[in-house]
């Protein structure tokens, strides 16, 4: 099997924690070229894991005619800059959300990549997840009959930590909503098959010292006309909460716990009714009863990673294109609008 020779710009954090080790289980992967800025631990890395090569700076690792595909998993104010340089370099992309600073500037780069005929996806990993895979067929095939609800929420304990890239909005971009959000509204629109028309929102830094937002919270209706809310925080204990995943139909319903993250399973239970009866006045409930979807569990990175080498191989279509994650930057960037304006914003 062809094996696509990658390149990582920014190796250390999350390439070392979940990425890399992911590509591990991608057979048309090789992991040719790790970079890090201390050389120290860029060799360190190249070590880790059987890589050719190791470089301190991105135009280095971008000039080595062996890289095919580039990885860039380097801090929010470095992307837009490496992936410029990659689409020069000609090497297939990679990146890590959100692609530039701004959605303009996203679209702008996924403009470029396409007309030099290079393919560029974006790190929205949470869509190979075994359960939102399966729900994403449910719905497609109208189990759940009209979708009329979707909640999502996705936090964690992110407290005031001097120099971090995240917690500043020239380095990030946006907080809560720019780091975790932003998967919950990717995946209710790639689950439910459409996109998001109009979004209202609320936004405030109201635990920490930092000057993007620990807090953020999304009212939204999709094309399709089913309501939804997002969730996100910085300021909410990891242990407090159950990162949920919400979908309601007329013929049913799919709860999701713990298949938002970084790990593949969670739990998701479905519960399917019939539409045809008639008004229960007593409104009894039984809250017992549907069914545990069950799978084959894997890596969602390793698939990330195979899925993106076979669209190179193969020519199929992309799984993540990066023009979504230059969408969902757009719907971001109008729920922080609204929150200052205090209008919802028609996308």
């Amino acid at each position: 099997m062809r094996k696509i020779k990658w390149g990582v710009l920014g190796a250390g954090g999350i390439a070392d924690r979940r990425t890399l080790p992911g590509m591990a289980f991608a057979d048309n992967c090789e992991i040719y070229a790790v970079m890090e800025v201390f050389p120290e631990l860029a060799e360190k890395l190249r070590e880790k894991y059987n890589a050719k090569k190791a470089y301190t700076d991105a135009d280095s690792l971008l000039a080595d005619p062996e890289v095919e595909a580039v990885y860039i998993a380097s801090p929010v104010v470095y992307h837009a800059e490496q992936v410029r340089k990659a689409i020069d370099a000609g090497k297939h992309i990679l990146v890590e959300k959100p692609i530039a600073s701004t959605a303009a500037e996203s679209m702008e780069l996924c403009k470029l990549a396409a007309d030099k005929g290079l393919l560029m996806a974006v790190g929205l990993m949470m869509r190979f997840n075994t359960h939102h895979q399966q729900l994403k067929q449910m719905i497609a095939e109208g189990k759940f009959g009209q979708l009329v609800s979707c909640h999502s929420q996705f936090t964690c304990w992110y407290p005031d930590m001097p120099g971090n890239w995240r917690q500043s909005k020239a380095t990030a971009g946006g907080g809560a909503m720019t780091d975790m959000g932003i998967h919950c509204l990717d995946l209710i629109q790639y689950i439910v098959g459409s996109d998001i028309k109009k979004v209202g929102g609320l936004a405030e830094t109201l635990t920490f010292n930092y000057d993007v937002e620990d807090s953020c919270s999304a009212l939204f209706q999709l094309e399709n006309g089913c309501f939804g809310t997002v969730d996100a925080n910085f300021n909410i204990p990891d242990n407090a909460v159950k990162w949920k995943l919400e979908f309601y139909g007329t013929k049913g319903s799919a709860i999701c716990v713990g298949t938002i993250g970084q790990m593949d399973g969670g739990e998701a239970t479905v519960i399917l009714s019939d539409d045809s009866i008639g008004y229960d006045a007593t409104q009894d409930r039984n809250e017992e009863g549907g069914v545990v979807l069950t799978g084959e569990l894997g890596n969602i990175y390793g698939r990330e990673i195979e899925s993106f080498g076979n669209s190179i191989i193969n020519g199929t279509p992309l799984e993540v294109p990066a023009t979504d994650g230059a969408k969902v930057q757009k719907i971001i960037e109008s729920i922080y609008e609204s929150a200052e304006t205090g209008k919802f914003i028609t996308l």
